[in-house]
């Protein structure tokens, strides 16, 4: 038998490569983006009250209800926070895909069985239209946030919920949340694009709850997600300037039905004291 050349090791390295990618992909479509998780975090709140410590938040965004995106997958995503028994729950958009109508009433109509003592609220991503979505929502009982703030009674204090349209891409465009209420509460800010974290930390917004990154949907090891890089955050929990941020990774997939090193999500969030948070 003859020994191996530079072009036969070169040609099994380039086979094995092709193989892994092709597995990786294969796994990606058929197991992982269908692995719906449950990540529970701390989110910290600087000079947050005792009163509001540990209150709970549910965190759903990027559902992408489409042909890729089953049914089953969404009612898991709305099972899972049930379960929870949040306090409050925030939608943080992209419920379809290419805003496409044919499923603008089922994911409605799936999300319609959540609820929360403070309410269900909902902003609208760049993949959602801005009159049927809306309308379905409503029609639910879910309350949609279009450049708007909502005052929540929370255990005897003031919780400050706002929403940004996706395609309102600063507070010179929405100024009634150009900063937070000076009744000594907290504010939330509902972006659907976390790049907002700068402009709501300015505001004075205690954090922000975001989206639309997928956590790249793809994250390869070594190398990390490389659709998401323009975002300050991919994935999870960070802060700038006391401002704390969570970017869930979402429930669907676009562009292409594959997940790899980056499982969906559903987030609970625990308010804690920024001085306390793990």
């Amino acid at each position: 038998m003859r020994a191996p050349t530079r072009r036969d090791v070169l040609k099994a390295a380039a086979a094995a490569a092709a193989g892994t990618v092709v597995g990786a992909g294969s796994y990606g479509y058929l197991r992982e983006r269908h692995r719906l998780v449950t990540t529970l975090a701390n989110l910290p709140i600087r000079g947050l009250s005792p009163a509001l410590a540990g209150l709970r938040i549910g965190l759903v965004s990027d559902l992408h209800h489409s042909l890729h995106v089953p049914a089953s997958l969404v009612r898991d995503a709305v099972d899972r926070l049930l379960d929870q028994r949040c306090d409050l729950i925030a939608i943080g958009g992209d419920l379809v895909t290419w805003r496409d109508r044919r499923f603008t009433g089922p994911v409605a109509e799936l999300l319609a069985a959540l609820e929360a003592p403070l309410g269900v609220f909902a902003v609208l991503g760049n993949h959602d239209d801005e009159t049927a979505m809306p309308a379905a929502l409503r029609a639910r009982g879910i309350e949609v946030l279009k450049d708007a703030r909502t005052r929540l009674p929370a255990r005897g204090e003031a919780l400050h919920l706002a929403g940004l349209r996706y395609w309102t891409r600063s507070f010179r465009q929405a100024p009634a949340l150009a900063a937070r209420p000076g009744d000594g509460g907290i504010s939330i800010l509902l972006a659907h694009d976390p790049r907002m974290l700068a402009p709501a930390s300015a505001a004075g917004y205690h954090a922000v709850l975001s989206g639309h990154t997928h956590g790249g949907q793809v994250v390869l090891p070594g190398v990390g997600a490389l659709a998401a890089r323009r975002f300050p955050v991919v994935a999870g929990a960070a802060s700038q300037n006391g401002t704390s941020i969570f970017v869930t990774r979402g429930v669907g997939t676009v562009f292409a039905p594959v997940r790899l090193n980056c499982p969906p999500e559903v987030a609970v969030l625990t308010l804690v004291p920024a001085a306390s948070a793990d």
